[in-house]
């Protein structure tokens, strides 16, 4: 599912004849959860109840139901051989035409849906900032970018929301508890400044910050000096992105660390 509303909201405005697909049960594997929706209007489709021959059938029903070709407001699929699919469950869907009410009832379920997704925090908008944003675009997460810089955020993606600030350090006590941290600054003092803030706190899902061993090395012992304890200094990742893959391109920086704020942020409690 794409979980930006202006996504949806364009959807909605360009297309007036819709129908609402939503997984109303599940037994067993599946490839999507009860309450997963996509749209359907005669030409374009917007969303995902999983894929395979199940949405493709899902696809021309609603179809149907719009050319007025088909009455089935509710769908039994086994999700096995005799439609080639091989997760071995079975899904209930519903089909509801998109008129106003269907409509009001969507944008609420995202706005109740958006209020919940965890938040993950750029300090920095240069390029591995910027590769990380458009990582994260379309994750389930709310992503804000911090700068002190106004010429680089500009070049930020519209998808995460922006903040000019003088001193970034002062932000992280306002961050909700089990949000994700990440420390790309353009200098590194203001990133020790940062890091040693989000580290007085214990409630945050993940704190990373982009350099090197050589960095990290030099953290800790400025660090140190600055009264954080060893676990502490021991819960921030740097650098970021782990070490399976060398490459330091920003986008691939980009992937692996948004791979790694996932796998943080569900093993804090988010579920997706």
């Amino acid at each position: 599912m794409n979980f930006a509303i202006d996504s949806l909201e364009a959807f909605l405005e360009r297309e007036y004849k819709l129908v609402v697909v939503e997984i109303k049960q599940t037994f067993g594997s599946t490839p999507r959860e009860t309450g997963a929706f996509m749209l359907v209007s005669p030409t374009d489709t917007h969303g995902t109840i999983g894929g395979g021959q199940m949405e493709h059938l899902a696809i021309d029903n609603a179809r149907g139901l719009l050319a007025g070709v088909s009455e089935q407001f509710e769908m039994d699929v086994p999700l096995g051989p005799d439609i080639g699919q091989c997760c071995g469950g079975r899904v209930i869907l519903s089909f509801r035409i998109g008129d106003d009410a269907a409509r009001a009832a969507l944008h609420a379920k995202l706005k109740q849906r958006l209020a919940t997704l965890p938040e993950v925090w750029l300090f920095g908008a240069g390029h591995v900032g910027r590769a990380l944003a458009d990582a994260l675009l379309l994750l389930p997460v709310k992503t804000y970018a911090v700068e002190t810089r106004k010429s680089e955020l500009d070049l930020m993606s519209a998808g995460a929301s922006h903040r000019l600030v003088a001193m970034p350090e002062a932000i992280i006590k306002d961050i909700a508890p089990g949000s994700a941290v990440v420390i790309l600054t353009h200098d590194h003092a203001l990133d020790f400044l940062i890091t040693r803030e989000a580290l007085g706190r214990d409630d945050l899902a993940y704190i990373g910050m982009i350099g090197s061993k050589t960095k990290r090395a030099t953290f800790a012992s400025w660090a140190r000096r600055e009264g954080l304890s060893e676990d502490a200094i021991g819960s921030l990742v740097l650098p970021i992105g782990g070490k399976t893959v060398s490459d330091k391109r920003p986008a691939v920086i980009a992937a692996m660390t948004a791979a790694e704020i996932l796998v943080a942020l569900t093993g804090y409690g988010h579920h997706y």
